[in-house]
């Protein structure tokens, strides 16, 4: 999932990353990999917090206005986003405070509202829910066959000690939330372990 968020972002980061004066050529990669990292990292941290239906609700075109980027910029996710994307501007890159903005402004809603839209779109199949979730939380993070949210599936991924979680002898929403955000915080763990974290990953890809 993640090289295809990074490609996404590539393709919709022409004009205010590649193009723009403003970034020197040689750190437009790094630009690009801060970018994919904010978007994976925000949604791995509310899925850790137990956001599960925050997320679901972003990738719910009916929430977000059909999908679109004014439904977006409403959405507290995507402003975290930004607002972490903007920081890697100017701390990582040095950009200034205005154009860092500006930047982020033009390019996470736009990223997001695509990776909406693909999500929800039977034919195509670069991005999925479950490899979506799958891939933040330790499960497969490979897209499926068919789109769509396979919840069972990603979480036959990483637990072996069933879905009940709560272990009051019923599966229900609260478990899945409970599997979903324990597999987030794990993965950030280990990240903060140095055992291989989003942005390690995304580094490799620019090798």
């Amino acid at each position: 999932m993640l090289e295809n968020l990074f490609n996404l972002i590539k393709e919709q980061g022409v004009s205010s990353v590649i193009e723009n004066p403003a970034i020197p050529n040689e750190q437009n990669n790094a630009v690009l990999a801060d970018a994919t990292h904010s978007v994976a990292d925000g949604l791995q941290g509310v899925l850790a917090g137990g956001g599960l239906q925050n997320v679901l609700s972003l990738f719910n075109k009916n929430d977000n206005g059909s999908g679109g980027i004014n439904g977006l910029l409403n959405n507290p996710i995507v402003g975290s986003i930004v607002n972490n994307f903007t920081n890697k501007l100017t701390d990582n890159h040095g950009i200034p405070g205005n154009q860092a903005s500006g930047i982020a402004n033009n390019l996470i809603p736009s990223v997001l509202s695509n990776l909406v839209n693909r999500t929800n779109d039977p034919n195509n199949n670069s991005f999925d829910l479950s490899s979506i979730i799958g891939s933040l939380t330790g499960g497969n993070s490979q897209p499926g066959a068919a789109a769509g949210f396979n919840l069972q599936d990603i979480l036959g991924n990483f637990t072996n000690d069933g879905l009940d979680a709560n272990g009051d002898g019923k599966v229900g929403f609260d478990d899945i939330m409970s599997k979903i955000s324990a597999g987030a915080q794990h993965q950030q763990q280990k990240a903060k372990n140095g055992g291989g974290g989003l942005m390690d990953i995304i580094q490799g890809l620019l090798k």
